[in-house]
């Protein structure tokens, strides 16, 4: 595979790397799909394995053949491009650099209610604007066996460059999908999720809300658990229409956890009833080999 090395990022070629916002990738090929930077060999990789296509690859030159040469194998027509290390961390904002990058097609997204359809432990996000806070609950949210994410209005971008690092790829792994101009938030997303069977699930800290070691549901029963922003929890025209709003109770005078956090408590309370949380046969099928 030919290697073309560079010593400029102002190349035309390499400007979805240097120059171009994630907005604009976002946005690139519209109405269609757009595109996205994916950064680290392991996000990459699920990306690939999740039937993303690569336009192109960046890597650190000292690192690209004997390391990173699976990653580009797939793919024998897509240009890889190699720089020394400090020029492309100049991309990343700081040192650390993971020493690849792949700029790589977005897939249509799924339709909300089919989705649901299928799913039966949701979660939806409303208002999760912090990449690293919407990259950790996609992590929690694949370990701890969620069926699939919801993004309501006001959320950020999960393929986003910092969220998909931070999530490890399982932004790649786990279903999701965002409720479009067709399915307005909250109502008609409401509606749609509890005539498709779901306790709608509100997490709030509220002096009426069920301590979240309290509550139970029904063998079988369908949950969507709701999260809001990281500042003000979730709308309180939301939170009218949810079915039951649970809490997790706070020690020591601290008035809350940052929502990634609460999120992972959540998702394990209730992946407690599920007889196919920690599978050994599942979560064999979910292992991704290293590069």
């Amino acid at each position: 595979m030919p290697y073309i090395h560079v010593d400029d990022l102002s190349l035309p070629e390499l400007s979805c790397y240097s120059e171009k916002h994630e907005v604009q990738l976002l946005r690139a090929n519209e109405p269609a799909p757009g595109l996205f930077v994916a950064e680290s060999a392991n996000v990459i990789q699920r990306a690939q394995i999740s039937g993303c296509e690569p336009v192109s690859f960046l890597a650190e030159e000292k690192r690209a053949e004997a390391e990173f040469a699976p990653l580009f194998a797939p793919w024998p027509e897509v240009s890889v491009y190699t720089a020394d290390l400090e020029l492309i961390s100049r991309l990343s904002g700081y040192s650390m650099m993971r020493g690849v990058l792949a700029l790589m097609k977005r897939k249509p997204l799924p339709d909300p209610e089919e989705l649901c359809r299928e799913a039966k432990h949701i979660a939806v996000l409303e208002n999760v604007m912090n990449p690293t806070n919407l990259g950790a609950i996609f992590r929690s949210a694949a370990a701890l066996s969620m069926d699939a994410l919801l993004l309501a209005k006001g959320c950020t971008d999960p393929l986003y460059r910092r969220s998909a690092r931070v999530s490890m790829g399982t932004v790649f792994q786990i279903p999701w999908t965002c409720f479009g101009k067709g399915l307005s938030w909250p109502e008609e997303g409401i509606r749609m999720l509890k005539e498709q069977g779901y306790r709608i699930l509100a997490m709030a800290l509220r002096e009426d809300a069920i301590p979240l070691q309290e509550f139970r549901s029904a063998p079988g029963e369908k949950l969507a658990v709701l999260f809001g922003s990281e500042g003000y929890g979730l709308e309180e025209e939301t939170l009218k229409l949810c079915d039951d709003i649970l809490m997790i109770p706070m020690g020591r005078g601290v008035d809350s956890l940052n929502v990634a956090a609460a999120s992972a408590v959540a998702f394990w309370e209730i992946g407690k009833t599920m007889s196919r949380l920690f599978d050994p046969v599942e979560q064999q099928g979910n292992q991704i080999p290293p590069v």
